[in-house]
């Protein structure tokens, strides 16, 4: 039986500055490295042409080709995670398994029974940072204990990046202990369930002339200008360290946003009750109307908002929405329409092509009022004034709701000021209560 240690891939998809895989090549020999279609993720997607699952598998066979330079190629199976691990442990003799560390509640979970079952075989499970700067309690307050409010969070953390030397981790070629093997079949997206999405995916390129001048031009949803990475971070197929010590060099606000991407990461590790109950549990008490019709409405961008109209199209059509329009949508559906935020959450986890569980969670109960430093929930955004500042020109609107100021648009489902005063009112009475 031979001997060997394995890199497990999830969402690092790469070579270089891999955590992980550096620190395997640096201290193995025989490196098998593995990737599992995980059928528990997998089987939840209702979408068979689902855009990310298209996504993955082409950049698995990127990566195999990527490792027969090294002499090498990539084991990828398709199944249950841990009877898929048990398999691997009749058939090799595993030293070490290395990988890096993911925080969602289910990959923690997942992660705990692999490393239980190594363990029986007396197997180190060795995990790394990698997906972030910086991890779990890394950034506390003065007492130790984690932030609730992103401005003190930022600043520790931007002082923190200052007074840290990041390190870019290239694999030595010269130093090569992949397990010299032959191409391995790779299942096809056919062979489990799913079809090639029409969809297209952002080019994994940084653009540096538009991170620049992020903060003059993120706002607009009719140009340019975002960076269009969110899909290449959620599956690590760019290091989240490359991008920071760019945008540390380029653009404050955009380095920002990626604060903002650690600081949700860093609340959700915390407190995984976030992703069905509100941050804030009295918040947990608003009776939600949850009308379907209207639900439906809000889904197909029938609102008779155009800016909200614009922005669902978008996600429907491209699996991509302006995060400006993200905020726009989300606070109409749970103030204008008082549907409950894990129901926009859901929809969004369907459609985005950036979709992270964080991130998505904690911008829905930012809008909704009910999560961590969020939006105060008597902040009720006005679609048409948010029109005003962001899509004057009606450029967005005009390209994704092309019958708008014609007679084949629908009249706004709801007015306005009626819907503001009612939510604050619900609000209001529910927290008081």
């Amino acid at each position: 039986m031979e001997k060997v240690s394995i890199f497990w891939f999830r969402r690092d998809l790469r070579l270089d500055d891999n955590t992980g895989l550096y620190y395997a090549n640096n201290q193995e020999k025989n490196i098998l490295p593995l990737f599992i279609f995980d059928r528990n993720i997998l089987d939840k997607l209702e979408d068979k042409k689902d855009a990310r699952v298209s996504f993955i598998h082409s950049q698995i066979c990127r990566l195999s080709e990527e490792l027969t330079s090294y002499g090498s190629s990539l084991m990828v199976k398709y199944g249950n995670p841990i009877e898929i691990w048990q398999t691997l442990l009749d058939e090799y003799d595993i030293q070490t398994v290395y990988t890096n560390r993911d925080y969602e509640p289910y990959a923690r979970e997942r992660d705990e029974m692999v490393r239980k079952l190594l363990q029986e075989r007396n197997i180190q499970f060795l995990d790394f940072k990698d997906q972030v700067i910086f991890e779990k309690d890394e950034i506390v307050n003065g007492s130790g204990e984690f932030y609730k409010v992103f401005t003190p969070y930022s600043k520790n953390w931007l002082e923190k990046f200052k007074n840290t030397k990041i390190q870019m981790l290239s694999l030595d070629k010269k130093r090569n202990q992949f397990l010299r093997m032959a191409h391995i079949e790779i299942p096809s997206l056919e062979e489990m369930g799913f079809q090639k999405s029409d969809i297209e995916i952002p080019p994994l390129q940084i653009d540096r002339p538009l991170i620049q001048k992020y903060d003059q031009v993120r706002n607009f949803p009719s140009i340019k200008g975002t960076t269009r990475l969110g899909i290449h971070l959620r599956f690590g197929t760019i290091s989240v360290r490359k991008l920071a010590l760019e945008a540390y060099k380029l653009n404050e606000t955009y380095l920002n946003e990626l604060i903002w991407r650690e600081f949700y990461m860093m609340i959700l590790y915390h407190n995984p009750q976030v992703v069905d109950k509100a941050f804030k549990p009295q918040y947990d008490h608003i009776p939600w109307r949850n009308n379907e019709e209207d639900f439906k409405k809000w889904c197909e961008g029938q609102t008779g908002y155009p800016i909200v109209d614009a922005g669902m199209r978008e996600l429907n059509a491209t699996g991509f929405m302006h995060n400006r329009v993200r905020m726009i949508v989300a606070s109409f559906l749970t103030k204008h329409l008082l549907i409950d935020w894990r129901w926009g959450e859901a929809y969004f986890a369907k459609k985005l092509l950036d979709y992270e569980l964080a991130s998505n969670n904690g911008g829905w109960q930012w809008a909704a009022g009910t999560g961590t430093d969020a939006q105060p929930y008597f902040r009720v955004f006005n679609p048409d004034s948010q029109t005003e500042k962001f899509d004057k020109e009606l450029k967005y609107i005009k390209k994704w709701v092309p019958e708008y100021s014609t007679l084949a648009y629908p009249k706004p489902m709801v007015d306005h000021k009626f819907a503001r005063e009612r939510a604050i009112e619900t609000y209001k009475k529910a927290l008081n209560s």
